[in-house]
């Protein structure tokens, strides 16, 4: 695909690696329709460093846990950009929740987000990509959904059922659409991580150093710019999901 001149919705753009990923698709001649729920300012200056690479940013919020609000998400995109053709869905919550303490309203916040949001996105602009001959669904999963963590059991969940979604959807919009899901290891950490657990995820990398927003950017844009790949699942992740390391 030739990114020059074309547009993407990148959901959960105002703040760590969906902010990357927005820009470095404006850096390479995108226009961007820049999702945000709560994080407005941040989804700003997103919007006006788009403006300064010079190209055009429209902002659109929308809580994507709610099937109502994601299309109306896909809606306002496909009508800012008429170009529209690559969906990054980003957006995601990633709480930590003890295995003794989950609730029903933990599975549904994580499946409704990390999995649901994600499906209404492409149930509506996958057929619009169609259409059109060509477009690019990319969707941030996890390594953890081959190894999940009883901490974050329904997070990891959710997300090995958005691996298994970009097996479907890619089936569903073959051959004019490429749907490919990405698995970050340790780029960014939680918060509520302490030096020692962040150290503990590092050392089982093959690398053994931490990753950058800009691996998963690179990622991303090798995705969208190749015709040939689809249905996969990419890890970056130093290596740490190899098996034996």
């Amino acid at each position: 695909m030739n990114l020059e001149g074309t547009a993407a919705l990148v959901t959960g753009a105002g703040k760590r690696v969906g902010r990357t990923l927005a820009l470095r698709l404006a850096k390479l001649g995108c226009d961007v329709a820049v999702h945000y729920n709560n994080s407005y300012a941040d989804a700003n200056e997103v919007a006006e460093e788009i403006r300064r690479l010079e190209r055009r940013p429209a902002l659109i919020q929308g809580d994507l846990s709610n099937v109502e609000q994601a299309r109306r998400v896909a809606l306002e995109a496909s009508d800012a950009f008429p170009d529209l053709a690559i969906l990054v869905n980003s957006a995601a919550n990633f709480p930590r929740t003890e295995l003794e303490n989950i609730q029903p309203k933990d599975w549904e916040e994580a499946l409704d987000t990390n999995l649901l949001g994600p499906f209404w996105l492409a149930q509506a602009l996958g057929p619009l990509f169609v259409g059109r001959g060509s477009g690019k669904i990319i969707n941030i999963a996890d390594i953890s959904w081959r190894s999940p963590w009883p901490s974050r059991l329904p997070y990891c969940v959710s997300k090995a059922g958005l691996v298994s979604l970009t097996l479907g959807l890619a089936k569903a919009y073959a051959p004019q659409v490429q749907v490919n899901a990405i698995g970050p290891g340790p780029i960014l950490f939680p918060e509520d991580y302490s030096q020692e657990e962040r150290d503990k995820v590092i050392s089982k990398t093959l690398l053994k150093r931490q990753g950058h927003p800009g691996d998963i950017a690179d990622a991303v844009e090798f995705l969208c710019r190749c015709d040939y790949v689809t249905g996969h699942f990419l890890p970056v992740d130093g290596g740490q999901s190899l098996p034996g390391s």
